[in-house]
């Protein structure tokens, strides 16, 4: 229950600052003159596509949510046997987060007009993102040779479930990333990919996240998080 708490403690916290960004609370009819001449209508021009990508993120956050739930209730249970975390998930990790730090810088790019800054961040985020997909692949070819099958035990089958989930929508977010990609090959002004290039961003940076809370679920780690905060406010 501690790790669902944290993992929509952070998402709220990731959404009030995404929403505080979007100049959600601005008030237009306090203003003079036309409309879209004032930054803060953000609310009234937001793109139709950062708001589809905000609702399926919602969506994913919740099934994600569901998951742990159902991990954190399971894990309770006599029969529980926690498996072994391969150490290839720590290379992989870093790997993730190297992806989405390769996104942001071309989506910074893209907010100054480098066309070559964007291909070279949208190449090296797709490169380490295929490079984590085939580590999780190896770290699940070491559990099997190990003989932690997904069938000998409900903590091997939610490891298994959790991190494949987890790559089915990085695979989802691949294909994006590629269309992305090959629209900036094909274009010569960057303001024509730069709504592309910031929602692949931010859907990089949301997989960081939800990794970063199952691989804190699956070692333990957030409920040793939790355990130290709760003696600090003690």
């Amino acid at each position: 229950m501690s790790a669902i708490i944290l993992f929509l403690a952070v998402i709220a916290i990731i959404v009030g600052w995404w929403l505080s960004q979007q100049r959600l609370t601005a008030k237009p009819w306090l203003e003079e003159g036309p409309i879209d001449d004032f930054p803060g209508t953000g609310a009234m021009t937001l793109p139709a596509a950062k708001i589809g990508l905000g609702m399926f993120l919602a969506v994913a956050g919740c099934l994600f949510t569901l998951f742990i739930s159902a991990y954190s209730m399971r894990m309770n249970m006599a029969d529980w046997r926690a498996l072994p975390v391969p150490k290839l998930l720590w290379f992989n990790t870093g790997v993730l987060v190297l992806s989405s730090v390769a996104l942001q810088w071309a989506h910074l790019a893209a907010r100054r007009n480098d066309m070559d800054g964007v291909i070279l961040g949208l190449l090296a985020g797709g490169a380490a993102a295929v490079t984590f997909l085939v580590g999780q692949l190896l770290a699940w070819q070491q559990l099997i040779v190990a003989g932690y099958f997904v069938a000998s035990n409900p903590a091997n089958s939610f490891f298994y479930l959790l991190t494949a989930v987890h790559g089915l929508h990085l695979m989802g977010g691949l294909a994006a990333l590629g269309k992305t990609t090959a629209k900036v090959w094909r274009s010569t002004e960057v303001t024509e990919v730069r709504l592309s290039v910031e929602l692949c961003t931010i859907y990089w940076h949301f997989l960081l996240l939800v990794w970063l809370v199952l691989l804190g679920l699956l070692t333990g780690w957030t409920d040793n998080f939790i355990d130290i905060c709760r003696h600090l406010l003690s």
